[in-house]
């Protein structure tokens, strides 16, 4: 899956995009959108908390380095004298998940917080009022989207595309 964006310049135009996507077989749980605070987006699928923050990279961050220091800290208790080979394994894996678990936790309490890096690249577009639209297709239908988008709507800037999009939301 890919993500696109799309810089919307009103509410109408989102609409057809929106209507465009679903009659084009990409589910509404796949596309998010984005407006400055206070716009009533009436029936659109709004964005939500994994499309706006850095949770899920954060996430993966965290459990990558606490994971790592979990095993560092397990490598110093096996060093320690009066442990055996079979509880330095148990020692070592423990600490091992203890320590990715509470760095996922740490990065995602601190993703949860963070706004979206590659949203920040549209926030004056969109205080200014345009809208962003995020559509998340498969990666061989992304020229067919990209070309529907612009033949119905000539004046939406297409933004280009993300290599993956998260695995979760």
């Amino acid at each position: 899956m890919r993500r696109i964006y799309f810089l919307v310049p009103d509410i109408a135009t989102t609409k057809r995009i929106v209507d465009d996507l679903l009659l084009a077989r990409i589910e509404e749980r796949h596309i998010h959108v984005i407006a400055k605070r206070g716009t009533e987006l009436e029936d659109l699928p709004e964005a939500n908390l994994f499309q706006k923050s850095d949770f899920i990279p954060a996430v993966e961050r965290g459990l990558a380095l606490g994971g790592s220091a979990g095993v560092l800290a397990g490598l110093v208790a096996i060093a320690l004298p009066p442990a055996s080979t079979v509880i330095a394994g148990g020692i070592l894996l423990g600490s091992a998940l203890a320590g990715a678990g509470v760095g996922a936790w740490a990065g995602g309490m601190i993703g949860a917080s963070t706004g979206s890096s590659r949203i920040k690249e549209f926030e004056d577009e969109i205080e200014a009022g345009q809208l962003l639209v995020m559509a998340d297709v498969p990666k061989d239908r992304v020229e067919e989207i990209e070309a529907l988008v612009k033949v119905h709507l000539p004046q939406v800037d297409i933004e280009g595309t993300e290599p993956k999009i998260p695995a979760f939301p």
